[in-house]
């Protein structure tokens, strides 16, 4: 009777430290821009990363996971709902498919539904720590309505912008890029078509019309050089939960904040279930890292950064360990798009991007460079250790395979793009259920990717292409990033098609002459194309210019304007 009163205590105290029976916990971890080809584990052998490879030894690797956009607000926005980002209205229209600005009024809609937010409703402690890129405010600068905390989080420590050059001192600005859009040639060419009709006696111009234009050219000029000046001021701010606690934010420490916060959120939600998404601003630039890590790796600032990076990922799984949450605890690492090939430094022309491999292109293109992410999972005890599968996955599937193992329905009132990953990482299936992955260039359909039934070949079809610069390169460096727009890219009649199980690297576009059955998988596709445009819906556009320029009565100041809204209130590095 001891004995049986013994083991159900015992039983009690488990259920209780554990949460609900059969809840495990998450550790969702994104990198911002790195490569395929940056980690030991996916084939590099000069990066010393050996926090992440032991995580790829004892989980599943993924040698074809894809980032359901190639630009951070998209795929994030995807990652985060498990839809494609175009149906919430976070893939725009315009060049810039990304926010730029704070005080803009686009972000995910409150009508969209995180993993985190059907989490928290079953009983989850939930945290982002790090980069959200997903809006804040939608009419004030204190509604939050885009904020981590208004779709399912807890707390939030990070920030809700990007990493830009200009956030940092001596990085330079990406918006010296803004110079090579302005067409200086022509402008030249009419002014003097226009000096020369005026002399002929062809045209007069009045003098006054002469003086409003030169001062409407140096008023434009000096506003440029105003919101070059205040931009690290008015955007790069950190916040913990909705208060601004560092502005502009500084770099010193800072993975090894995040990483503090990160740990006292496991070590306080550790007898009750917990999800936990830490998203670094690393390696994205203005790159950094801790002094520590400074001149330690062979590949520079952009080396060192994701050295640090794998060290913090130590730190989170040796938490795990210590806490011996390792069994009850699903862990995932991934990139939000691959890296970015056009990040060359203005200061001293250091190579501030990383390696994609094999693959073609980088960030903000569709070629596999851009999209194909690293994506490791390890569950002990539930998932095969040392495997790898190379099915075509998504991002997009986190969320119904987060929400399945909390417990939970997946959303019947909407469609979710994603899939449950289980059955293919524990081996029960043996081909991804994604027959196509839809590949969109900001909001526009660039790519197909399709998966046929009982076949080992993975063709995929782009309807255009970004016209790179220099042309035998690999990148678009006279735009910092490849556009989607008419000027910057190239339609093809008919498609261009690869066959990525015989050409990962699209070296080969195959004709009607080298593929037997060309025309009937562009039939396919196409047909494919139309069945996937029939399941969308007009929403309002969050990356339109009304939403994505900024607004003054949005712009959050954790001091005053008269000081340019500088704070330092952060006392996350207390006890580091």
């Amino acid at each position: 009777m001891k004995l049986m009163f013994v083991l159900c205590l015992q039983f009690v105290l488990e259920t209780c430290c554990t949460g609900k029976e059969g809840q495990p916990n998450f550790v969702l971890i994104m990198v911002d821009d790195l490569g395929i080809g940056d980690l030991g584990c996916y084939g590099n052998t000069t990066l010393r990363t050996p926090n992440i490879d032991r995580l790829a030894q004892e989980g599943v690797k993924l040698t074809q996971h894809i980032a359901a956009g190639p630009l951070c607000t998209p795929s994030r926005a995807a990652f985060m709902t498990g839809r494609y980002p175009i149906r919430s209205g976070m893939a725009g229209y315009g060049r810039s498919g990304v926010y730029i600005v704070a005080a803009a009024s686009g972000g995910l809609p409150t009508e969209e539904i995180t993993f985190a937010k059907l989490a928290k409703q079953n009983g989850y402690s939930t945290a982002l720590i790090g980069k959200w890129h997903l809006g804040l405010n939608c009419e004030s600068n204190n509604d939050y309505c885009h904020h981590p905390l208004n779709h399912g989080f807890n707390y939030f420590y990070g920030i809700t912008m990007t990493n830009l050059r200009d956030c940092q001192p001596d990085h330079g600005t990406v918006f010296s890029k803004v110079y090579g859009h302005i067409p200086f040639p022509s402008i030249a060419i009419a002014l003097i078509t226009v000096l020369v009709f005026h002399s002929c006696g062809i045209i007069i111009v009045p003098r006054k019309a002469v003086l409003y234009a030169a001062l409407l050219i140096a008023l434009g000029l000096v506003l440029f050089a105003i919101f070059v000046v205040t931009f690290p001021y008015l955007n790069c701010f950190l916040m913990k939960n909705h208060q601004i606690v560092q502005q502009p934010f500084s770099s010193e420490n800072l993975t090894p904040r995040m990483t503090h916060e990160a740990i006292e959120f496991l070590q306080r939600n550790r007898e009750q279930p917990f999800l936990l998404v830490f998203t670094f601003l690393q390696v994205h630039t203005a790159l950094f890292a801790s002094q520590r890590f400074k001149g330690k790796s062979k590949h520079g600032l952009y080396g060192d950064a994701v050295e640090e990076v794998d060290w913090s990922v130590g730190q989170i799984m040796s938490t795990l360990d210590h806490l011996n949450l390792n069994e009850r605890t699903l862990v995932y690492f991934t990139s939000d798009q691959g890296a970015h090939l056009e990040e060359i430094s203005s200061i001293n022309g250091d190579i501030h991007g990383g390696w994609n491999g094999i693959y073609k292109g980088g960030k903000a293109t569709n070629w596999e460079g851009g999209i194909r992410v690293p994506g490791i999972v390890r569950w002990t005890g539930v998932l095969p250790a040392g495997t790898h599968n190379d099915q075509p996955t998504s991002n997009m599937d986190i969320f119904p395979t987060v929400v399945n193992l909390a417990g939970l329905p997946v959303p019947s009132d909407r469609i979710i793009d994603g899939h449950n990953l289980m059955p293919l990482l524990q081996g029960n299936v043996l081909q991804s259920e994604h027959e196509f992955l839809f590949h969109y260039c900001n909001a526009y359909l660039n790519a197909v990717r399709w998966l046929p039934r009982q076949s080992d070949s993975i063709w995929k079809v782009f309807f255009f292409t970004p016209n790179f610069y220099p042309e035998d390169s690999n990148s678009c460096l006279h735009t910092h990033v490849c556009l989607c727009t008419k000027g910057y890219i190239t339609h093809h009649d008919p498609p261009l098609l690869f066959d990525l199980s015989k050409d990962p690297s699209e070296e080969i576009p195959l004709t009607p002459e080298t593929e037997p059955n060309f025309h009937l998988i562009m039939a396919v596709v196409r047909q494919a194309v139309v069945n996937h445009t029939k399941t969308l819906s007009d929403v309002p556009n969050q990356l339109s210019l009304s939403n994505a320029f900024w607004k003054p009565w949005l712009q959050p100041c954790c001091s005053s304007l008269s000081e340019l809204c500088v704070c330092d209130k952060d006392n996350s590095d207390a006890n580091l």
